[in-house]
This record gives structure tokens, C-alpha cells and sequence, in this order.
């Protein structure tokens, strides 16, 4: 089989109509041209779970170091250290490492409480009215909150991040980034870092401020100030970006799907096997970029050393070969846990490793007061906002849905 360029399968992650609904195409991906090559764009792609899922995993062939947008990788712009989500290991394992000393069970217990009590305060203001934005009004706010909780950071930072982020990596729909190697470089918290040194805490940054690591090399070192900015501007960026997806993606689903919501406002012991299946059915990333290191073979064909390769992850999650008939279906799964090896049983993320489940647990805890909603009147009109690329295109969708 080879690389298909045709006419009839054809897959851009510009092209924001077909991006409004890529399923159909991803479908045709898989059965006629699993490996895809995009001759104008120049770069190949992966659309089967085991083959995305296998890309993934084997950083040493499918490298993230020079990006992991498509755009940042081939402009071939130097990656500036501490942009956790574009390195491999050993360095991605030991920033990981770092990162996950704010996510043990004590601290996250502790927050618990706190993303409650910020959730109501959003939801309650909106109680009986007929219309709300369910990004703008939680999806959008709640998870950088969250990471302001984490870090210590006062909310007129937050404020300033967001704005930081939105004017470096928001482009036009179907635009691609103008200016790649104008990436957030964690300057807007250069003035909250240098406070906080001062001014320690109980919070990740003093704590990321006085950590000891061996790096590498095998150093025993702490982080440089400007590792730290890129971290931390990872965390509150990325991270907050690809929670607000989910959040609006569970909102739209859910109103569109009433009996599930039913059932979620009656045994909440279902949210997480919700949020994963949410996740897989609508990923907050359709699809992440590697840079391929050697030629790999692939239904007959190779894939130069040197070129771009897209996991597309959105067509891999409804791998019926995978997932079974009722792929294409959001339904009631149970939630799964990771297999020691490759082959996954749960849906594929943006990001393997613990970023996307603490993703999930953040929309967990924002969700689980959403019935409350559920006390206005019938037929209420939601306004929600779907991101539906990487970089922030946008497509408004006015739902009806009963109460549940």
C-alpha cells in the first residue's frame, strides 16, 4: 500500500471545514492510506491506534525536541530549555519528574475543595438564566485558576498570562502560526519569580526555586531561571489551553447527549469513565507532530530520516480495530488503566505521560457541579465555545438541550 496524495484522501490541519468534522476523513485515512503523505505541506502521516499509539512511545525514532506543532518543527526554530512538552528523555523524564511533586495525593486532596468552591461561584451567578458561555464562563477561567493554586499565583498574573498566550499562539481561522519562534517564552512571570525568591511559599514555585536534580549530564544542579519560566509557562499555557478543550467539548457533548448527562447527574461515580471517553471521542488535540530521526517503514513505504509526521490521535481514537463497532459512538465505558507496555487500552492523549490525566481531573472536578444547572427551566439555549485545533481556531455552536 502506499502513501496516498489523492483527491479522495486528502487530510490538511488548516482546512478548517474539514476540521469541523475530520471524522469521515479519518475513517477513509485508516482503511485506504494508514500511512498518508501531504505532498503541499510536505509531511507524512498516521492515522491506525498501533501505529499512532507505537509513534508515540518511541521518542527515539519520533523525536518532540524540535516541536510538537507542526508549524514550530519545520520552521526549525531552537527550542528554548524547559519547554517540557518538546523534549524526549532523559531531560523530559527528569522536568516530568519536577512537575509531578505537585500532583501527589496530599496536595491534590487539599485542592480538591478549593476547584469546587471556584465552580460553583462561576455556575451559580448563572442559575436560571437561559444562556451562558460554557467556555467563557468556566471552561476558559477555572483551569488557569487552578494552576495559579498549584504555583502561588496572584490572579492579576493569571490575567496577564492568558492575555500572553492568546496574543502569541491565537491565529485566524485555518491561519497557521505567522511567527513560530515568537512562542510564549515565560517573560510574564519573570516578575512573580523574582518575588517569589524573596517571598517563599507553600506553593510548586518555591518549590521548583529549591529543588536539587541530577540533570542529563549528571549534574546535580536547580533549575535555571529561564528553565523555570518555560515550565511554568508550559503548565499555565498548555496545560490550561488543553483543559479548557475539554471542558467545552464536555459541555457540548453533554448537552447533546441528554441520557448521558442523566446518568452523570445521578451516580457520579461514572465521571471518570465519562471525562476518559470524552476525551477519547473528541481529543483537545486532533493530532501531534514528531520529527522522524531514522527512515521507519510503514505498509511497504519508507518515511525519510529528517521528515515531519503527524500522529493524527483524533482518527486513532475511533479505530474500530481498536475500539470496537461502536467506535464512532460516545458512550459508557468503563474508565481503563494504562498497560505496562504499548499497547494501550484507553484512549491515546495529547502528551503521553501524567499531563493529560491530571487534565481529566481538573475537568472532573469542574464538571461534577455542572447539574446543578440542571435547575433551570427546560429548553434552556447554551452558547459554547469549541476550540477545535491547536492553535485556537474556533467554531460557535448554539445548542438546545432539556434540563437534566
Amino acid at each position: 500500500m502506499t502513501a496516498e496524495t489523492t483527491n479522495q484522501v486528502y487530510y490538511d490541519p488548516w482546512d478548517a471545514d474539514l476540521n469541523a468534522d475530520p471524522y469521515p476523513m479519518f475513517k477513509r485515512l485508516r482503511d485506504d492510506a494508514p500511512l498518508y503523505y501531504n505532498e503541499p505541506h510536505d509531511f507524512y502521516a498516521l492515522s491506525r491506534f498501533d501505529d499512532v499509539n507505537r509513534a508515540l512511545v518511541d521518542h527515539q525514532t519520533f523525536s518532540s525536541a524540535k516541536g510538537v506543532v507542526l508549524e514550530i518543527l519545520k520552521s526549525g526554530m531552537e527550542i528554548p530549555p524547559g519547554t517540557l512538552i518538546f523534549e524526549d528523555p532523559p531531560i523530559h523524564d527528569i522536568h516530568r519528574n519536577l512537575l509531578s511533586r505537585a500532583f501527589v495525593p496530599r496536595k491534590i486532596n487539599a485542592l480538591e475543595p478549593k476547584v469546587r468552591e471556584f465552580t460553583a461561584r462561576c455556575l451559580d451567578p448563572l442559575v436560571g438564566g437561559d444562556r451562558f458561555d460554557f467556555v467563557k464562563d468556566l471552561g476558559a477561567v477555572m483551569p488557569l485558576r487552578v494552576v495559579g493554586m498549584l504555583f502561588g499565583i496572584p490572579e492579576h498574573f493569571q490575567k496577564l498570562v492568558q492575555e500572553d498566550g492568546d496574543r502569541r499562539l491565537r491565529t485566524e481561522r485555518g491561519g497557521q502560526l505567522d511567527n513560530p519562534d515568537g512562542m510564549p517564552d515565560g517573560q510574564v512571570f519573570a516578575e512573580f519569580i523574582d518575588w517569589r525568591v524573596d517571598h517563599p511559599a507553600d506553593d510548586l514555585t518555591t518549590e521548583l526555586l529549591e529543588a536539587e536534580f541530577e540533570d542529563e549530564t549528571g549534574t546535580l544542579r536547580r533549575l535555571h531561571r529561564e528553565e523555570l519560566l518555560m515550565f511554568m509557562n508550559v503548565v499555565a499555557v498548555a496545560g490550561a489551553e488543553t483543559t479548557t478543550r475539554l471542558i467545552g467539548w464536555s459541555g457540548k457533548l453533554l448537552s447533546e447527549h441528554p441520557d448521558q448527562r442523566r446518568r452523570l447527574a445521578a451516580d457520579r461515580a461514572l465521571l471518570p469513565g465519562a471525562i476518559e471517553e470524552i476525551l477519547r471521542y473528541e481529543p483537545p488535540a486532533l493530532q501531534a507532530a514528531r520529527y522522524v530521526t531514522r527512515d521507519v517503514e510503514y505498509y511497504g513505504q519508507t518515511v525519510p530520516e529528517g521528515s515531519a509526521i503527524l500522529t493524527l490521535i483524533g482518527a486513532a481514537n475511533r479505530d474500530d480495530q481498536r475500539f470496537g463497532p461502536d467506535a464512532e459512538k460516545l458512550q459508557h465505558r468503563p474508565p481503563t488503566t494504562p498497560a505496562p507496555d504499548v499497547r494501550r487500552r484507553g484512549p491515546l492523549l495529547p502528551g503521553q505521560c501524567a499531563g493529560p490525566h491530571r487534565r481529566a481531573d481538573r475537568t472532573r472536578r469542574s464538571i461534577d457541579p455542572v447539574p446543578r444547572l440542571g435547575r433551570r427551566p427546560p429548553q434552556c439555549r447554551f452558547l459554547i465555545v469549541i476550540g477545535r485545533t491547536r492553535l485556537g481556531q474556533h467554531a460557535r455552536t448554539h445548542l438546545t438541550t432539556d434540563a437534566a
